[in-house]
């Protein structure tokens, strides 16, 4: 069996974030839109990608100030696999990036063609 990391690294802008106190840490849960162009049919396609980050209880405010709404960041991380059974007893399962590094992009104009 190969080994394979575990990692990404992707950039994208903030839909929604949650910041919740635990009682060492703190968790910043956000949505990150990332998206597609496709230049065969002229079409952009977009996606929300579930993610949180954490971090010390004392250090939750200044470093998840840069997940805020609207802010284009890049994130790298792990992938966590989450599975639970739902109220009406079928299971579910989806994947969470967990950002272990996180921070603003500068917006940059697209040479792409369109």
């Amino acid at each position: 069996m190969k080994n394979f990391q575990n990692s990404f690294k992707i950039s994208g802008y903030i839909g929604y974030s949650e910041v919740r106190a635990l009682k060492n840490k703190c968790v910043c849960r956000f949505a990150l839109s990332v998206a597609k162009f496709d230049k065969t049919t002229n079409e952009r396609t977009s996606a929300f990608l579930n993610a949180e980050a954490w971090a010390e209880k004392e250090q939750s405010l200044e470093a998840f100030k840069v997940l805020t709404k609207g802010s284009i960041v890049t994130i790298e991380g792990t992938f966590k696999p989450e599975e639970w059974t739902d109220k009406n007893g079928q299971k579910q399962n989806r994947v969470i990036l967990v950002a272990k590094k996180f921070y603003p992009v500068e917006e940059i104009e697209s040479t792409e063609e369109k």
